[in-house]
């Protein structure tokens, strides 16, 4: 039986000061396991780190090689600004993106990696996850995304049509999109659209490739003004590009300012009930 020949693809994940050492050993850890190894690991040090993260970083070099290639920024400048670098420093066309408190499943980029193959006008490839608070072995919650590129574009005019933690995508359309905004929140949100209404293509795999952590934080870091301005800006740019109608506009930009001064409690407690979807399936971790 011939072996299947592989693009080479890339990896490209931002850590801070504030990540936990043994979340970012993991997510690593979850890279080097995956079953298509990738040859250009792109990690970016948003910021000094403590020592602990440090030393996890020193072991997967030692691990990797001259794959991982380490960027060291002298202050913090945010996620949006990190990948947006980060991109440009990607020595292949597909990048895979990794958050630095995630764990992926061990096919999960040879299943993406496939899906490019099988269709060459993709530029975006995701995926369905899994998130769980203490364990990815007891992973409960399921976020369902849209499979189909026409599904992906309905449901991006309301929600995010990706699941960041997931995607693998192609360097150049991301480029040609304008890259990663230097927004705080929701810069996945931000090139989406502005990957979609570029004409870039996607498609969602129907399984869960990646376990995503869950904390009480999740839920918080979605309210307060500064995330209202950022979200009803984003609508705003939709609304200027003909994306959206004039009704959905209002329709969104409401929806999510009452979701945005809501208690964390009530705001967690909507999220999962309507937004997500408890399973009691064992998916191998």
């Amino acid at each position: 039986m011939s072996r299947i020949l592989f693009p080479k693809y890339s990896v490209l994940m931002s850590v801070y000061c504030k990540e936990k050492p043994e979340f970012l050993e993991q997510a690593i850890q979850s890279i080097y396991d995956q079953t298509v190894k990738t040859d250009d690991f792109v990690l970016i040090c948003d910021g000094k780190l403590t020592e602990e993260l440090d030393k996890v970083i020193d072991k997967f070099k030692t691990k990797f090689g001259d794959v991982m290639n380490i960027v060291r920024f002298e202050e913090n400048h945010g996620l949006g600004h990190a990948l947006n670098v980060g991109v440009t420093l990607c020595k292949n066309e597909l990048i895979a993106r990794m958050d630095s408190d995630d764990i992926s499943k061990k096919d999960r980029c040879e299943k993406e990696l496939k899906k490019f193959m099988e269709d060459d006008t993709l530029s975006i490839v995701g995926s369905n996850i899994l998130e769980f608070t203490e364990t990815p072995e007891k992973a409960d919650i399921l976020r369902k995304v849209p499979e189909l590129n026409e599904d992906i574009i309905k449901f991006s005019k309301k929600r995010c049509p990706f699941n960041h933690p997931s995607v693998m995508y192609k360097k150049s359309a991301v480029i040609e999109s304008g890259n990663y905004r230097s927004v705080r929140h929701m810069q996945d949100y931000y090139l989406w659209v502005d990957m979609l209404t570029n004409n870039k293509k996607g498609y969602n795999i129907q399984e869960p490739l990646v376990f995503m952590r869950a904390s009480n934080d999740l839920y918080k870091r979605r309210s307060g003004r500064e995330y209202i301005k950022i979200q009803n800006n984003l609508f705003r740019i939709m609304r200027e590009r003909h994306y959206i109608t004039i009704l959905e506009y209002y329709s969104s930009i409401t929806i999510r300012t009452l979701s945005a001064f809501a208690p964390n409690f009530l705001r967690k407690r909507v999220f999962k009930k309507f937004l997500r979807k408890k399973v009691s399936d064992n998916y191998a971790y």
